[in-house]
C-alpha cells in the first residue's frame, strides 16, 4: 500500500534545492511504462521549476503501453499503443536521448556512461531499466553464424512483435513457449492471422501464478475453442533445422513441424547498469520505500526495482512506485512512502476476461473457500475469506463483481454473512459511487463521473482526463457504460482537470 502525508518537510535536501538558484539534472535511465509514469507524475507536480529533466531510451521511438504489445502483433499501427511520441518531450521541456544504451554511473563523479562514449553530468538518477525477456537454454537454437536461426523470436518490445508480424503467413506453424498472459496473448493473435499455433507450458496448468486448477482448466478450454492446441507440463529441448526452424523437440521427445517459435516464457529484471554501477543488486535493484538505492542520489523504479523482497511486474504496483517517487523528488509530499502492494489482475486474455487478486488458495485450515461454477456459461468464481475478510478472489468468464471486489479487498472490508451476495449482487460490497474502475491507475467512479459531467464524452477524453483506461485497457466497455449512463448529465463548468496540475490536497491518481 501507498502511505502519503500532505505536511511538508523543511529539512529535506530536495524541497531545499527548488529555493536555489540552478535547477538541477535529473537523469532518467529507461523510457518503459515506469518513466512513462513517472514523467507524469513529475510534471504534474512542477518538477521542471527543480530540475533540467534528460531521459534515456534504449530504444529510438518514445515509449508505448507494452501491456498492449498483442494489438500492434494483430495488425495495429504502432501508434495505437503509443503514450509519449518523441515530439512530448521537447514539448515538455524534456531532453529525449533515444536508441542510446547506459553502460553504467560513476556514482562518485555524477556521470551518466552511454555506450556512444558521450558522458552526462547527474545530480538525482533514476534507473528504470524494466525487465527483459526471459530464454531458456533451448539445445539448436543458435544457426552456425552463432545467430538464432530464422523463426525463432522473443516477444517483449514492440520492434519484436513487428518483426514477428512481418515474418508470420498464414498456414504456418507456430510454437510459442509460455502459457501466461504474454504467451496466451501472442498465441491467439497469431492464430487469428490464420497460423497453426501450439502453446507450449513447463507448469501443468495455464495461468499458473494467477489462477487455480480449475480457473485454469475453463481457460484451457476457452483457448482451444480459439482453434489454439495447449501442451502443458512440457518444454521445448531442441530446436531443429540448419539455418531457419524446422521442428521443435520436446522434453519428452514429441517431435512437431514448426516454422517459428515465439519464447514469452517469463521476464528477468534488467540490473546490468546497477550492478556495473556498484548499486547493491539482488535478484532486482534494492530499494527502500522512497525508492531509494543504497547509493545517495540515486534511485529505482518499476520492474528493475525490488523492494522489501519483491518485484512487481504488472503495472498497478509500478504506477503507484512512480507516483512516490514523484512527490519525494520535488517535495510535493516528502513524506510520501511506498509501503509494497496490493496485487490484483484484470485482463482479458486471448478474449477471455479474467480478474484475480491476493490468494489463490487457502493457507489456513480456517480459511472459508467459496466456488462457483457455470460451466454451461464458461464462468468460474472464487472466493478465499478469513475472519470474514476477502484475503483472496479469481474470476473467469464472468468478472461483473470485480470492481466491487477489489474495493472490499483493498480496505479490508467485512464480506456480507452471505458470501454469495457479493458475486451475484455486485454493488453489495462497497457503494457504486466510490468503487474502483480502473485499477491500473486506481480512478474511482465518483472521479470517472464528474468527469463525463464535466464534458468528458469518449473513452479518450476520460484517458486523458483521469488516465482512466490508460493500463492495461481491460476497463474500457466500462468506461463505454459509464459514458452511456452520464453524458446526459453533462454540464459546463468544473469537475474534469484542465492543465494537468494537480489541486492542492488531491491525489495524483484519483485515489
Amino acid at each position: 500500500m501507498v502511505s502519503r502525508r500532505t505536511a511538508h518537510d523543511p529539512s529535506s535536501t530536495v524541497a531545499e534545492s527548488a529555493f536555489r538558484g540552478d535547477r538541477r539534472e535529473l537523469v532518467i535511465v529507461g523510457n518503459g511504462m515506469a518513466a512513462s509514469r513517472l514523467l507524469d507524475d513529475l510534471i504534474q507536480r512542477g518538477a521542471e521549476k527543480r530540475y533540467r529533466i534528460k531521459v534515456f531510451g534504449e530504444e529510438s521511438g518514445g515509449s508505448y503501453n507494452r501491456v498492449q504489445l498483442s494489438k500492434v502483433l494483430g495488425g495495429a499501427e504502432s501508434d495505437a499503443i503509443m503514450m509519449k511520441p518523441s515530439a512530448w518531450f521537447a514539448e515538455r521541456g524534456v531532453e529525449f536521448v533515444p536508441g542510446v544504451t547506459v553502460t553504467h554511473l560513476d556514482t562518485t563523479a555524477h556521470q551518466v556512461h552511454a555506450a556512444d562514449g558521450r558522458l552526462h553530468h547527474y545530480d538525482v538518477a533514476v534507473l528504470a531499466t524494466g525487465s527483459s525477456a526471459f530464454v531458456p537454454p533451448i539445445e539448436g537454437i543458435e544457426g552456425d553464424d552463432g545467430r538464432w536461426k530464422r523463426g525463432v523470436f522473443v516477444y517483449r518490445t514492440l520492434e519484436d512483435c513487428l518483426k514477428i508480424r512481418t515474418f508470420a503467413h498464414s498456414g504456418d506453424n507456430a510454437m510459442v513457449l509460455g502459457g501466461g498472459l504474454l504467451g496466451l496473448e501472442a498465441a491467439k493473435a497469431l492464430s487469428d492471422q490464420g497460423l497453426h499455433v501450439t502453446v507450449i507450458h513447463l507448469a501443468d496448468s495455464l495461468m499458473n501464478v494467477q489462477l487455480d486448477r480449475l480457473g485454469a482448466d475453463l481457460l484451457r478450454r476457452q483457448i482451444e475453442r480459439c482453434g489454439i492446441f495447449v501442451r502443458t507440463g512440457r518444454s521445448i529441448r531442441a530446436i531443429r533445422g540448419t539455418e531457419r526452424v524446422e521442428a521443435v523437440v520436446l522434453d519428452d521427445g514429441t517431435f512437431l513441424s514448426a516454422r517459428m517459435v515465439v519464447l514469452a516464457c517469463g521476464i528477468r529484471p534488467r540490473v546490468e547498469v546497477a550492478r556495473a554501477s556498484n548499486i547493491p543488486v539482488n535478484k532486482g535493484i534494492l530499494v527502500n520505500d522512497t525508492l531509494a538505492t543504497h547509493i545517495p542520489g540515486v534511485y529505482a523504479v518499476g520492474e528493475c526495482a525490488e523492494h522489501a523482497g519483491k518485484i512487481y511486474g504488472i503495472v498497478t504496483p509500478i504506477f503507484e512506485q512512480a507516483t512516490v517517487l514523484a512527490d519525494v523528488l520535488t517535495g510535493y509530499r516528502p513524506r510520501s512512502r511506498y509501503r509494497g502492494s496490493k496485487l490484483y489482475t484484470r485482463l482479458k486474455v486471448a478474449g477471455i476476461e479474467v480478474a484475480a487478486m491476493g490468494l489463490a488458495e487457502p493457507t489456513l485450515e480456517t480459511d472459508e473457500v467459496i466456488q462457483v461454477i457455470e460451466e454451461r456459461k464458461a464462468s468460474y468464481r472464487k472466493l478465499i475469506v478469513r475472519e470474514g475478510k476477502l484475503v483472496g478472489a479469481m474470476l473467469v468468464g464472468d468478472v461483473e463483481a470485480a470492481a466491487s471486489l477489489v474495493q472490499v479487498f483493498d480496505r479490508g472490508d467485512p464480506l456480507p454473512d452471505n458470501r454469495l451476495d457479493i458475486l451475484c449482487s455486485p454493488d453489495a460490497g462497497a457503494s457504486e459511487a466510490d468503487r474502483t474502475v480502473c485499477n491500473c491507475n486506481r480512478v474511482g467512479e465518483s472521479m470517472i463521473v464528474d468527469s463525463i459531467k464535466a464534458g468528458c464524452g469518449t473513452v479518450q477524453a476520460l484517458g486523458d482526463a483521469t488516465r482512466a483506461g490508460t493500463g492495461c485497457g481491460s476497463c474500457k466497455g466500462l468506461l463505454a457504460q459509464l459514458i452511456d449512463r452520464h453524458a446526459g448529465q453533462a454540464a459546463n463548468g468544473a469537475g474534469a482537470p484542465r492543465n494537468g496540475k494537480i489541486p492542492a490536497g488531491a491525489s495524483a491518481n484519483g485515489v
